[in-house]
């Protein structure tokens, strides 16, 4: 038996050897090895494509997975740099803003002696028979009732109600001096400083007017008119408005002037709360 084994591993390799010597050195394939070559070429090229069709698709995804982390990344950058973008001209209208601020304030404490509270409006009325709005200071920064409220424009109203954080102001145009609870608005026109009058508001026509003033104080289209400091809670100096019209008043011995207001009641945004320094008694 073994040397059976012996004989067949003997005849393996003489054909082993046998079919080397005659393949070396040969340049040309004998028809059953093309065959076989060829088939073999065009079973890996079938199985090759669908292949690489697969490992291209995934590496596609991959890719695309890539732009997309990408572009969420490119958006970000957009939407951070747009966010920047209006923080920045915030930042720089507010730092205007103060600037103006700061400058008035400088003035008219030279001029006045006034201490101004900058206060941001957080909240105003809908109540069209209360016209109120609500400021962020209260009793803790100082705000006090009957302080004088203005902005870099004009006069606005009066503090009627005082919280910790918050105050309710009421603007000049629901300050009714024929009411019993009413705050008269003493004015007098700029560079005449012997008129006088009364700042009132028309419910009937929208218009702020100043009434009773001397038949020798006549009015002019464009006159500023400020307040007066005589007999009212209010500072002298404040700028309410201007006169766009005049007419013969009280049986022909005063004018009421209509006035355009110069605050913007319409776009309160910041306000300034006068502190008028506290006399001392002797």
């Amino acid at each position: 038996m073994r040397n059976k084994r012996l004989f067949i591993l003997m005849i393996g390799l003489i054909l082993f050897i046998a079919l080397m010597g005659f393949t070396l050195g040969r340049t040309r394939l004998t028809w059953p090895e093309k065959f076989l070559s060829d088939a073999f070429g065009t079973v890996q090229g079938t199985l090759y494509r669908p292949v690489g069709a697969v490992a291209d698709f995934f590496r596609d995804l991959g890719r695309l997975s890539d732009v997309y982390k990408e572009n969420e990344q490119l958006k970000q950058t957009v939407a951070q740099y747009t966010q920047d973008q209006i923080r920045f001209n915030l930042l720089e209208a507010e730092n205007k803003q103060l600037k103006e601020d700061l400058h008035f304030t400088e003035e008219q404490k030279k001029m006045d002696k006034y201490r101004y509270l900058v206060a941001q409006v957080v909240g105003s009325t809908s109540n069209p028979y209360e016209k109120t709005i609500t400021i962020n200071l209260g009793s803790r920064a100082g705000i006090k009732p009957e302080m004088a409220v203005r902005t870099v424009d004009g006069l606005v109203g009066l503090v009627s109600k005082v919280k910790t954080f918050t105050s309710t102001v009421t603007l000049i145009t629901d300050l009714d001096p024929s009411s019993s609870k009413g705050t008269p608005v003493s004015a007098t026109f700029l560079g005449k400083p012997e008129s006088f009058g009364i700042i009132e508001y028309d419910d009937v026509t929208g218009t702020l007017q100043m009434t009773k003033i001397d038949e020798r104080d006549k009015p002019a289209d464009g006159d500023k008119v400020i307040t007066s400091g005589i007999g009212s809670l209010f500072p002298k100096g404040i700028i309410i408005g201007e006169v766009k019209s005049s007419q013969v008043g009280d049986f022909g011995l005063t004018y009421t002037a209509i006035i355009k207001p110069a605050a913007k009641f319409d776009h309160l945004r910041e306000v300034m709360v006068i502190v008028v320094p506290e006399v001392k008694e002797p």
